[in-house]
């Protein structure tokens, strides 16, 4: 077994001996060719080079020494010259470079991993921090209910905006799940993001003993954000206008999408994949969906994957109010999110995180854990069109749609239930509808129906928090409804929309769509665990 130094440290000496041995090989067969009289010595310091070539060096080094050395042993033989000439050298090179790719395409062959379709992904345990509760089952019966999360914006004074109403979390304690200290200096995305998480391992039977036993190398994070730590980054600037001394020491990483999923990486001490995605309104489908491939590949067993935000600030209201996308339906803020809704104006914002605890199904098997859905499949596009509005044709969420179910193996005809991106403004409801129809407009019993009708639009946190809306309808048999879709928009069939109340569902197949900012399309799939 070679030192930890030996081993960082040999390739570079591998190559300095290696180059040593070719040099001395060749100058002392020029020496040989000239003299007789000292060949016993050449062949003592040659020798005396391979052995330390084969102290230090890697089977990959002395097959190129090796190879060198029967080019030097085949000059001294060479009837015209000394030396070979340059075409047999390239041919050599030539030969020698085959051999290396072919035993490299063995050892390949060797290690080949198992098919991947023989890791299934399962949904284990789910977190959600929300305006319509702090648990999966409170936010899930809200929405049954019809319960909208949308009121005046409390945490400050916007009387000035246009838009002074929000999906905005009126009760939050990261008490008992997140240190003291910590929680006065992360911004509220973080703290969304690692109760959340937490809360997803306690609904995943993940107790201390569980963790003990889990192999940390293969557990990953995988929770991504939006627009990061705004909070923080705005406080930095303010206090930068008094002095650099004034400025919170944490205000760069804390302002930085991924140090959500480091925090909470560290804390668990779980050192498998880490990292954030950052596509607009798309972040959560994204990171669910690598979370699930990184198991699937065999590089992880157990994965935290989701989306936070939180940006109901100053800062973040006026950027979206300049953007020219919120409603200003101020008078009556539970009426303002109205997706498909003929009077609709604009989305609401919210704010709030989605986190799910995804596992290979053998792994989740084997500690007994409670299986709440299985993770089929899903795509990514880009629209390549426009900033902030879809294609007109609808091509990128098609392709989208299409490649997802081509991913989870299932036809469209397996798909009953849509959790729509539907954010209640007047282009991109009917795009997606139109989208959505092209797919599975042939399937009676197709139930579409969007969350946001009832949180808002909670930004990179949407796709996370939709897709345990998503499981939670897979659970329960009920979809929710789509409140406020009180004069559909014509060019919209309500014969696919869930109405004003909750319906029973049998779901065979679940597809969740979030579309952001820059074109970014994302579907993903789940189903009864079967």
């Amino acid at each position: 077994m070679v030192g930890a130094s030996s081993f960082y440290a040999s390739p570079f000496c591998d190559w300095l001996v290696a180059a040593a041995c070719m040099s001395v090989t060749h100058n002392a067969g020029d020496r040989l060719a000239q003299s007789d009289t000292k060949s016993s010595s050449f062949w003592a310091r040659r020798r005396r080079l391979l052995t330390k070539c084969s102290a230090y060096g890697s089977d990959g080094i002395q097959a190129l020494v090796s190879s060198y050395n029967n080019n030097a042993l085949s000059s001294l033989f060479d009837s015209n010259n000394n030396h070979l000439n340059r075409k047999q050298r390239r041919l050599n090179r030539a030969s020698s470079s085959e051999q290396v790719t072919l035993e490299m395409e063995k050892e390949a062959m060797v290690k080949k991993k198992p098919p991947l379709e023989s890791r299934r992904v399962v949904v284990t345990g789910m977190g959600v921090e929300t305006p319509l509760g702090h648990d999966p089952h409170t936010f899930y019966e809200n929405l049954l209910q019809g319960n909208s999360g949308i009121s005046h914006i409390e945490n400050f004074d916007c009387s000035e905006f246009p838009t002074r109403i929000a999906g905005e979390i009126k009760t939050f304690s990261p008490e008992g799940w997140i240190a003291p200290k910590l929680s006065k200096r992360m911004d509220k995305f973080m703290l969304y993001l690692i109760t959340a998480g937490k809360k997803a391992l306690v609904d995943g039977g993940v107790t201390e003993d569980v963790m003990a036993a889990l192999d940390k190398s293969r557990c990953g994070v995988l929770i991504g954000s939006a627009m990061g730590g705004m909070k923080v980054f705005y406080d930095a600037l303010e206090a930068l206008k008094i002095s650099y001394k004034k400025m919170n020491p944490f205000c760069v990483p804390f302002a930085t999408t991924n140090m959500g999923s480091a925090m909470l990486a560290l804390d668990l001490g779980w050192m498998g994949p880490n990292y954030s995605i950052s596509t607009a309104c798309a972040t959560g489908n994204f990171c669910i969906l690598n979370a699930a491939n990184h198991i699937i590949s065999g590089e992880a067993d157990v994965m935290l994957c989701g989306g936070s935000d939180s940006v109901i600030i100053p800062l973040g209201l006026g950027g979206f109010v300049a953007c020219r996308a919120l409603s200003q339906k101020n008078d009556d803020p539970a009426k303002a999110s109205r997706p498909w809704d003929s009077n609709r104006d604009g989305f609401v914002m919210g704010e709030g995180a989605g986190v799910l605890l995804l596992e290979e199904l053998e792994h989740a098997k084997k500690r007994g854990a409670t299986i709440y859905a299985e993770f089929l499949g899903g795509s990514f596009t880009c629209d390549a069109y426009h900033i902030t509005e879809p294609r007109p044709d609808g091509a990128g969420a098609i392709l989208c749609i299409e490649r997802a179910l081509a991913h989870a193996g299932i036809s469209k005809e397996d798909i009953n239930y849509v959790n729509a991106h539907a954010t209640s403004t007047p282009a991109g409801d009917l795009k997606e509808y139109q989208a959505l129809a092209h797919c599975f407009g042939q399937n009676p019993e197709l139930r579409i129906n969007s969350t946001k009708s009832m949180i808002g639009h909670l930004l990179g946190a949407s796709g996370a928090v939709e897709a345990v809306a998503t499981v939670q309808a897979i659970k329960t048999g009920w979809v929710h409804p789509n409140i406020n879709l009180e004069n559909p928009d014509k060019g919209v069939d309500t014969k696919l929309l869930v109405g004003l109340k909750k319906e029973r569902l049998d779901i065979k197949a679940a597809l969740s769509n979030s579309f952001g900012f820059g074109g970014h399309n994302s579907s993903i799939i789940f189903a009864p665990y079967k």
